[in-house]
């Protein structure tokens, strides 16, 4: 793959600031990563302690500032929550050598801490999960084109090569520097605001140009000719690995989404990336939920799951129950999770018991997942006393 580098539109000086901060973010070096990781985890730091309560069930979270968004937001979503329904939430701030004892957790009937791998391992053990914080989904082309688009799943093969048709998609490497413009504004932005609201998380304008655009690959999909939707890739010559970070669909419509422009947009990156000297194309990742559905989409275009090759990578969620209730159960049932075993290899847990089957519609035969794992709640919940937690957010 050749280099092309699209003109410089900042002074040296704020370009390197911006390549530190977006290598502070991003990078998968392994000095940097336990740089950060200690960082973010440092003892005199102050971090978030958040119980949220919704649909009978409460949960906490602390730790990792990020985890509130990543996976406070979710188990929201997950226990109902909308426009119109949203959790009750209380907050507090505890230290992070707090974080090493949780008995000053808040109390809920589900506890969830955000922290490093090292500090989640040492956890107490009984009625908990070690997870990581965000799994990530790679392609290895490590065969010809062929067999790697092989691996993509049957049905999603089929819907390409049925929509491909009729819509008349292609994808095409754009490299003017406007129109990195209109995609940042028209596309890019456009889908966050859209799509995630108050939640969206967006790499700056001037990041995105001088770390993503001008030595990356801004891939496009063209419908009918007409460019619909984009997604802009990180280009690491050294190692060959080819990164999405920014994907975006025209005017941020939901028609895109619906027709399935993304899928075929994955789809022809991965055939392009075939064609074009990349080892490995990162489609970045989502949290350990199976029940996520960025998780099951993800699987299906022949990817295997990792940690994160960046900081997210030494990062960890000890999840524990305090409480057995119905209500717990059923949470547990409904979201299947990617755990961590003690040996340090992924494996999906399923929970079930006498009244609720295990949700095996939400499927983890991915590679990098070595096994399944169906767990008995009444012999996981065993140290658990029953009933709903009523005190207040600080244990």
């Amino acid at each position: 793959m050749s280099e092309t580098i699209a003109p410089a539109r900042v002074p040296l000086l704020r370009r390197l600031r911006l390549h530190a901060g977006y290598h502070w973010r991003n990078s998968g070096h392994p000095l940097l990563t336990r740089a950060r990781v200690a960082w973010d985890t440092r003892d005199w730091a102050r971090f978030p302690a958040v119980r949220s309560d919704l649909g009978g069930l409460s949960i906490s979270y602390s730790g990792l500032p990020e985890g509130l968004a990543y996976t406070l937001d979710f188990t929201e979503q997950r226990r109902g929550a909308d426009g119109e329904r949203t959790a009750v939430r209380r907050t507090a701030a505890l230290r992070g050598h707090d974080l090493r004892s949780a008995d000053r957790l808040p109390d809920a009937d589900i506890t969830i801490l955000g922290t490093s791998a090292a500090r989640a391992r040492r956890m107490p053990a009984d009625a908990s999960l070690v997870l990581p914080m965000r799994v990530h989904f790679v392609v290895d082309f490590d065969d010809d084109a062929e067999a790697v688009l092989g691996r993509i799943s049957k049905n999603q093969r089929r819907n390409f090569r049925k929509n491909s048709r009729r819509h008349r998609w292609s994808g095409e490497i754009v490299r003017d520097a406007a129109w990195f413009d209109h995609f940042y504004d028209h596309y890019y932005s456009a889908t966050m605001r859209n799509r995630h609201g108050a939640r969206q998380r967006t790499e700056s304008r001037e990041s995105a140009y001088e770390c993503l655009f001008r030595t990356g690959r801004l891939f496009v999909l063209t419908e009918d000719g007409e460019r619909i939707a984009g997604r802009m890739c990180h280009w690491n010559p050294t190692t060959g690995v080819l990164t999405s970070r920014l994907v975006g669909v025209r005017d941020g419509a939901d028609v895109h989404y619906s027709n399935g422009a993304i899928k075929a947009m994955n789809v022809l990156l991965i055939e392009w990336a075939a064609a074009n000297g990349v080892r490995q194309l990162d489609f970045q990742g989502t949290e350990p939920f199976l029940s996520k559905g960025t998780y099951q989409s993800k699987r299906l275009i022949g990817t295997r799951v990792i940690l994160p090759p960046n900081h997210f990578g030494g990062k960890r969620l000890w999840l524990r129950v305090r409480r057995d209730t119905p209500a717990v159960r059923d949470f547990l049932v409904a979201n299947p999770f990617v755990a961590e075993t003690a040996q340090g290899f992924l494996e999906a847990v399923y929970f079930h018991d006498a009244q609720r089957p295990p949700r095996l519609d939400y499927p983890a035969n991915s590679p990098g997942v070595r096994r399944a794992r169906h767990v008995d709640l009444d012999e996981f919940l065993a140290p658990v006393p029953e009933g709903s937690s009523t005190r207040s957010v600080i244990a």
